[in-house]
């Protein structure tokens, strides 16, 4: 699991002061980065290669606000890999309670957007950090 740390800009939240729903997903996007970043490899090492992750599937659940100046944890972990896909689980906490919860699923794709096997060396940094 990797945990990033940010803090609320004013820009990240609406009229009511609250964090936007919607960049909640941004929010997971981070955490993903960081996630692979911490594994020795990044976005731009994959696009490198000529494969792409975007995502099939994104879910959120909202538990509880964060607000301006906040400083989020970002909890990350992947729980699912398959052939072509991973699944990552997201926690978004501040002072230790439970702000959003929520999950991605990417797929690996080519340079044509045609799905791809995940290759071997990175499926298996992948499989060595699996977490139910």
């Amino acid at each position: 699991m990797n945990s990033t740390q940010i803090r609320i800009s004013y820009a990240d939240t609406d009229q009511m002061g609250m964090v936007y729903y919607g960049n909640y997903l941004t929010y997971f996007e981070r955490g993903r980065t960081e996630w692979l970043r911490e594994l020795g490899f990044d976005y731009k090492s994959v696009e490198a290669r000529g494969l792409y992750l975007p995502v099939l599937h994104a879910e959120c659940n909202y538990h509880a606000p964060a607000k301006y100046d906040d400083i989020i944890t970002i909890e990350t972990k992947l729980t699912n890999i398959t052939a072509a896909s991973m699944t990552f689980n997201c926690q978004v906490k501040a002072n230790g309670k439970l702000l959003v919860s929520g999950s991605t699923k990417l797929t690996m794709v080519n340079a044509s957007f045609k799905p791809v096997r995940i290759p071997a060396d990175i499926k298996s940094i992948l499989e060595q950090n699996l977490e139910s």
